[in-house]
């Protein structure tokens, strides 16, 4: 009803229940405490865009990895035990070119880059039918600040192919998806990353023998855990080539990120304490995956990072798998949806179905914004200071929740963030500057309720992920 056609006893009428409906709706106590869920979130440390992501992020062409995709397809077949003297055809060819393409980004970086060979010889396995040797090439670029330059973050994608057989050295596989697509977009980030100065490591990696059972990434971590290196973060890129799924569903702005839950190396006590306070979905893993999805949609907004909770694909296995079996936090980034006639297939043509891993079948925009939003990431992590180490969080009764943890070494530090979700949320959904501290005591907010954690911030606003707390010990009486 519209108030000028009242007459002069509705309109009165209609007003005193306007009011009365106010008064319902009105506080009882408007002294009482806002939900935590509500409070403001207040940082001494705005969160602007770091310019220098945004420059690199932009940086990233796609016609530079489609010119790689091509190279590589070119080879014939790259797998792993095909031939490695031919300068055309097989594996060997691929790894040259791969090397000489790594060192022409090194000769930008001033010195910072350095790429190697990582040579080793493979014994005799399922997949392997003689000892062989395999390389992985490594493009390392050097961190400038001393308190972080050992601190490591390693990205890859694997440039071995394979036909339907995985021992068939001799058929094409041209693998312009699996994983030529993920070996481009580590080289163009490499390319692009280099003429960038960075306080933490940056180790870009084309690596070998992953369809004959991770051999090349396993290489590598395992050295890297014999060398006590401190790699605090490890990406893979394995099949982020097409947004045409082989159901039929087109989708240029999404990729999937996968990450474990429970780690694969926890021990029984840790998974005793796991149990009693909660954290299937607290892993260093899934905070990364967190730090991605944040990192990655604010730089790439054009792009949706999909979390999917699971260490891979369903039942299957990728480059990742090394480095969180010996403790390092690392996810698997891969297309949305997958078509299956174009992987492990000899190229053919049947029944009016192109069967194989053809170039024509790759979207090199996509490669570049699933490039972008790692570069991105990575970028972050290398700016940022390291995540607070040692996170404790106090037991006992109380409906306050306190956190303590060790002081972070960097120059630059600003101080610290903490982060909170509900426990059914998928990421961080409040935060709450704190400062320069190393404790700190969140009143009314019960530990029972909330998943909390803290991360470091510097005095440009960069921000490193979430360190997700320990029990403390009880103190005892």
């Amino acid at each position: 009803m519209r108030i000028g056609k009242m007459n002069g006893c509705a309109r009165i009428l209609w007003l005193v229940l306007v009011l009365f409906a106010g008064l319902l709706s009105f506080p009882l106590n408007s002294g009482a405490q806002k939900s935590p869920r509500k409070l403001a979130q207040s940082s001494g440390v705005g969160p602007k865009r770091n310019a220098e992501i945004m420059r690199l992020v932009r940086e990233i062409d796609a016609r530079n990895i489609e010119r790689t995709i091509r190279k590589l397809v070119s080879c014939g077949t790259r797998n792993t035990l095909s031939e490695q003297s031919d300068p055309k055809r097989g594996i060997g060819a691929a790894r040259d070119w791969l090397f000489g393409e790594f060192q022409k980004a090194a000769a930008q970086s001033g010195g910072r880059m350095t790429v190697e060979e990582q040579t080793f010889e493979q014994a005799k396995a399922a997949r392997v039918p003689q000892p062989t040797m395999l390389t992985n090439v490594v493009a390392t670029l050097r961190g400038t600040q001393p308190e972080s330059e050992k601190r490591m973050y390693v990205v890859s994608g694997h440039y071995d192919s394979m036909c339907t057989s995985p021992t068939d050295a001799k058929c094409d596989a041209p693998g312009a998806n699996d994983d030529a697509s993920g070996t481009a977009a580590v080289l163009e980030m490499a390319r692009v990353m280099a003429r960038y100065k960075f306080d933490a490591t940056i180790v870009f990696m084309a690596v070998a023998g992953e369809e004959q059972g991770l051999l090349g990434s396993t290489y590598y971590a395992e050295q890297a855990r014999k060398n006590n290196l401190d790699i605090e973060a490890m990406f893979t890129n394995d099949i982020i080539g097409s947004s045409l799924g082989g159901n039929g569903m087109h989708d240029p702005h999404r990729v999937r990120v996968f990450s474990e839950g429970v780690r694969s190396n926890e021990t029984e006590p840790e998974a005793t304490t796991r149990r009693s306070v909660g954290g299937e979905n607290d892993s260093p893993a899934r905070q990364l995956a967190r730090f991605i999805k944040e990192v990655g949609e604010r730089y790439v907004p054009g792009m949706n990072v999909w979390m999917i909770y699971r260490r891979d694909r369903y039942g299957r296995g990728g480059d990742h798998q090394p480095f969180l079996e010996r403790g390092y936090a690392a996810v698997r980034f891969t297309e949305p949806n997958e078509n299956y006639n174009h992987q492990h297939q000899n190229v053919r043509l049947e029944k009016g179905i192109q069967y194989g891993d053809l170039p024509e079948f790759d979207d090199f925009n996509y490669i570049a914004d699933v490039a972008r939003v790692n570069a991105s990431s990575l970028a972050m992590l290398a700016f940022a200071p390291a995540a607070p180490k040692n996170v404790l969080l106090t037991t006992g009764l109380a409906n306050d929740t306190e956190l303590k943890w060790d002081a972070n070494r960097e120059a630059d530090l600003a101080g610290y963030e903490i982060v909170w979700r509900d426990t059914t949320a998928a990421v961080w959904s409040n935060s709450r500057w704190i400062g320069n501290v190393t404790s700190y005591t969140l009143k009314g907010m019960s530990k029972d309720n909330y998943f909390f954690g803290v991360r470091s911030v510097d005095k440009e606003g960069n921000r490193s992920p979430a360190s997700y707390p320990r029990p403390a010990p009880r103190a005892r009486n």
